[in-house]
């Protein structure tokens, strides 16, 4: 193994952020240092790039506050993201979505499917009920 493998061993994430792909909407958790205290900031947009492998994987998020677009980019590897949520999976074709920029109002939607949070708790249909009464 030559030192470049060893460092980027050691540099690799001991985390894995959730699996997500460009066009999904997510909900980034980010820590913020204000001062001496540490608070957590959400950033919640499309993902609109997807780049690199390794160490330097990166992905880009972009929203548009107040009518003005806002695009952040993080590395995979950066202890500033603390979580990804995954909230709308988008259905693309592309792996890097730059027309979202030109577009405005219901022009710059994709089309999603809504993501199924799993519940530990069971509720009963009707159906199930009427199954356990006989």
């Amino acid at each position: 193994m030559n030192l470049i493998d060893k460092i980027v061993a050691k540099l690799s994430p001991k985390r894995e952020l959730s699996n997500f792909t460009t066009g999904d909407t997510v909900t980034v958790s980010v820590k913020v240092k204000e001062g001496e205290k540490e608070r957590i900031q959400l950033f919640k947009g499309t993902v609109i790039k997807v780049q690199g492998s390794g160490v330097g994987r990166s992905f880009t998020v972009r929203k548009v506050s107040d009518g003005v677009g806002v695009e952040r980019t993080w590395p995979f590897a950066s202890p500033a993201v603390d979580s990804v949520q995954v909230n709308l999976k988008g259905k693309v074709r592309r792996s890097r979505i730059y027309y979202l920029r030109d577009l405005k109002g219901r022009a710059a939607r994709l089309t999603t499917e809504i993501i199924q949070q799993e519940k530990s708790d069971k509720k009963t249909t009707k159906a199930d009920s009427s199954k356990s009464a006989e």
